[in-house]
């Protein structure tokens, strides 16, 4: 039986913008050729700084930006090709958790309202069915069913995240993406909030892409971990194989930067300049601009993918001969 949830296949997204200087049209290229698969039960994180693709890749599972090119399979199933009403169905199979809870709740809805919307939306369930569904989600996120009636001014920050969590349950799905969900909140919540993504996860088998930059978060929490850099996946594998034995530089200077428990500093790997701009992508390996060890072949051609151990891939020069 096959065990994948959600398969992507050679996946590109490009959008227009203007130049704010000159007022011309110009094509950023946010996705470029994406390929990875999620089976049942996986947390899988996507890693890399800020401007790297991680969030218009999660919009685009959802269907929320749309594709140039490639497969988005669910279950089997291209949603790029889905009809109005097949994109609704998946749309209650697959749910998000925004990254500010302060934001994502409608100010002027009581709880009650903001958690019974997408079942008004979704179902036919009786007003009784309804409020079960909701009694049960708010104790499935550590929460008590007195705060329905409450408004999301009334919370902390962890408290509307718990809230925002039990919106992206109501539905029941099977998989739900993350984007950044605890960097909105102090540092004494963030734990909690993690803590609860993991349990959900290991008792109602639920899959997860998660969205961080925060490589501690995902050493805690992925089962697979996939690293972005402009658009491109350019290391793939286990947590184990990429916090253990990472191979791709970018990958390397990411985990160099995390600070150690016991006070002592990493080596960190040094990057020049900033993350490129995905309007003017560079020729060759998208990352020689920044690499330490950039070769003479990393500025004209773009290193094909590599499977270095078994599932552990890379995208890098350093290994395509070995």
């Amino acid at each position: 039986m096959d065990n994948n949830l959600l398969k992507i296949n050679n996946l590109y997204v490009e959008y227009i913008t203007t130049n704010p200087v000159n007022d011309s049209k110009q094509v950023v290229h946010a996705v470029n050729g994406v390929n990875f698969t999620i089976k049942i039960g996986e947390i899988f994180a996507l890693a890399g700084e800020s401007g790297c693709g991680k969030s218009t890749l999660a919009r685009t599972i959802l269907n929320l930006e749309k594709a140039k090119s490639g497969e988005i399979l669910f279950k089997g199933k291209n949603i790029l090709t889905f009809t109005r009403k097949e994109l609704k169905e998946y749309r209650k199979s697959a749910q998000m958790i925004f990254q500010n809870p302060y934001s994502s709740l409608n100010p002027k809805m009581k709880i009650i309202d903001t958690l019974k919307e997408p079942l008004d939306i979704n179902t036919d369930y009786s007003d009784i069915e309804k409020y079960n569904i909701i009694n049960d989600t708010i104790k499935k996120v550590g929460l008590d069913i007195d705060i329905i009636n409450k408004y999301p001014h009334e919370f902390s920050g962890g408290q509307r995240q718990r809230i925002a969590i039990a919106r992206a349950l109501i539905l029941n799905p099977e998989l739900i993406i993350a984007d950044e969900p605890v960097s909105a909140l102090d540092v004494s919540i963030q734990a909690q909030i993690i803590n609860l993504l993991k349990t959900l996860k290991n008792d109602y088998n639920l899959t997860f892409i998660l969205i961080t930059h925060d490589m501690s978060i995902i050493k805690y929490l992925a089962d697979k971990v996939a690293i972005m850099y402009l658009g491109e996946i350019v290391e793939y594998g286990t947590s184990s194989q990429i916090f253990v034995n990472p191979k791709h530089p970018y990958t390397k200077a990411l985990l160099s930067a995390v600070p150690k428990l016991d006070g002592t500093k990493s080596d960190a790997i040094p990057l020049s300049g900033d993350l490129p701009s995905p309007t003017n992508l560079p020729s060759g390996c998208k990352f020689h601009t920044r690499c330490p060890y950039c070769m003479d072949v990393c500025r004209s051609c773009s290193p094909s993918d590599k499977e270095v151990f078994d599932g552990h891939n890379v995208k890098c020069f350093l290994y395509l001969n070995t």
